[in-house]
């Protein structure tokens, strides 16, 4: 452990909105800086010794982890999702007990929490070059500069970026256009429900099945197919007689035009004979 934390034996942490714990108070202020100050908890801290497990075979050190975390035990419960943590000196690794790890800060670029995030780096990208087919290995820098660039984001949004968030952002990477690949973060898909078979479907006694046939209660879309049916045959015979008897009364349309215009002309010349 550090000595530059030999110091913090307590702190106070809230729960946020986030769902985060954050530390709102130290027994040593002087040199730490309890704002934006994050800190993992049991639940949170176990999801990362599980995802560094598989690490290990490609040269993961639990021992640079132990020495990147304070941690801390609850002491008491002070009410409004504020608590009081007791520091204590146990591995993160073999302890039964549920903790809450702080990483050392009080260095930024050389501390030991630098050094973890480093090693994990390192680590991640020798454990993706192994597993994935890359048509061009993944180098360290491309994930440092990949995993900046989104944190310059969420600094410009004003996000505060907490700790478990840091961590697994590296322990969970894999290149754009890989999450969906099998391997090592691949998943099989939902099944859609169109695509279920019948062997999954529930099988039904004869009884209920014949019980289910005779329930008028689910006929309704066959009445209503057929009422349906009735009502298209009738709009269509009406349809027809319409068109025939719009065919009859542009005959006689045209008939009684043809009418006009004869007797039309002959009253036009008589118009211009009276003037």
């Amino acid at each position: 452990m550090a000595k530059s934390a030999s110091k913090l034996e307590w702190c106070i942490v809230r729960l946020g909105e986030d769902h985060n714990w954050w530390v709102e108070e130290v027994s040593d202020p002087v040199r730490w800086d309890v704002d934006g100050l994050s800190i993992i908890d049991p639940r949170q801290l176990q999801h990362i010794v599980d995802l560094v497990e598989p690490m290990r075979d490609y040269g993961f050190d639990q021992d640079v982890m132990e020495a990147a975390f304070i941690l801390f035990r609850i002491e008491k419960d002070l009410g409004s999702g504020r608590v009081r943590l007791v520091r204590v000196k146990e591995s993160l690794f073999d302890s039964e007990d549920k903790l809450f790890a702080l990483p050392d800060l009080l260095d930024d670029e050389n501390g030991p929490y630098a050094d973890f995030l480093d090693h994990i780096t390192r680590v991640r990208v020798k454990m993706l070059n192994d597993l994935f087919d890359f048509e061009q290995q993944v180098s360290v820098d491309e994930v440092e500069d990949e995993i900046r660039e989104a944190r310059n984001v969420d600094f410009m949004e004003g996000k505060a970026v907490h700790v478990f968030g840091e961590v697994t952002e590296i322990l969970d990477y894999i290149p754009a256009g890989w999450e969906s690949e099998d391997g090592e973060e691949g998943g099989r898909p939902a099944a859609k429900e169109d695509e279920l078979d019948d062997a999954e479907l529930p099988a039904l006694d004869e009884s209920e099945e014949e019980k289910l046939k005779n329930d008028q209660s689910l006929k309704w879309d066959e009445d209503d197919e057929e009422a349906e049916g009735d009502e298209q045959g009738k709009e269509g015979a009406a349809g027809k007689e319409g068109a025939a008897g719009k065919g009859d009364d542009e005959e006689e349309g045209d008939e009684s035009e043809e009418d006009v215009d004869e007797d039309e002309h002959p009253r036009r010349r008589s118009d211009r004979g009276r003037s």
